[in-house]
């Protein structure tokens, strides 16, 4: 019975957790992202954890001699600095307990900042890679239009350098009979010897 007395009042933070239920909703209306929920998600444990810290290392702080964490602006503060592991020194806990809760936000801040940092990587990286995609496919219509090209003027140049039947007609052939014999000298006729 006296676990539960003294437990419970240190549970109440936990309430927070009906928050998750939000977070599907919430999950949702942005369209289902993996990028968008994990940034979701690490927004909203960021929150938590940093109030459930400064309500716990309040709890164990508050009555404690030499303590500099004594309201809950305080220890909300507090719990800020540790979780962007700032670190200000302006409030530190004496307790051991203190120090546990202090353990636990810095490692959560480690982790809340390594998450951060991934997904941040993980947008830039698509990002480039969907703008070099776009930049392929681009080059890709780029390259076909210029072979279609290539293609009509190697057509162009082929029917430019072999003379059609009709080309053939255009030129004037000489006939044995008409004007070739007219032409000729008689001193250059072979047979006409005087």
């Amino acid at each position: 019975m006296d676990l539960a007395v003294v437990a419970l009042p240190l549970l109440r933070p936990l309430r927070l957790l009906r928050l998750v239920a939000l977070v599907g909703v919430l999950q949702r209306a942005s369209g289902g992202a993996l990028r968008g929920r994990i940034a979701l998600y690490t927004a909203i444990s960021a929150c938590l954890i940093t109030y459930v810290g400064a309500l716990a290392v309040l709890d164990s702080e508050r009555g404690a001699p030499d303590s500099t964490i004594t309201t809950f602006p305080q220890a909300l503060w507090w719990a800020f600095v540790t979780v962007t592991t700032v670190g200000y020194d302006d409030l530190t806990p004496v307790t051991a307990t203190g120090r546990m809760v202090a353990v636990v936000l810095m490692i959560g801040g480690i982790a809340v900042i390594g998450v951060v940092t991934a997904t941040l990587a993980s947008w830039i990286v698509s990002r480039v890679a969907d703008e070099s995609a776009d930049e392929q496919a681009a080059t890709r219509r780029q390259v076909a239009l210029l072979q279609e090209q290539i293609e009509r003027l190697e057509q162009k140049v082929d029917a430019l350098a072999s003379p059609s039947p009709a080309d053939h007609d255009s030129i004037p052939v000489p006939h044995p009979d008409t004007d070739a014999d007219h032409d000729r000298n008689p001193d250059q006729d072979p047979g006409n010897h005087a």
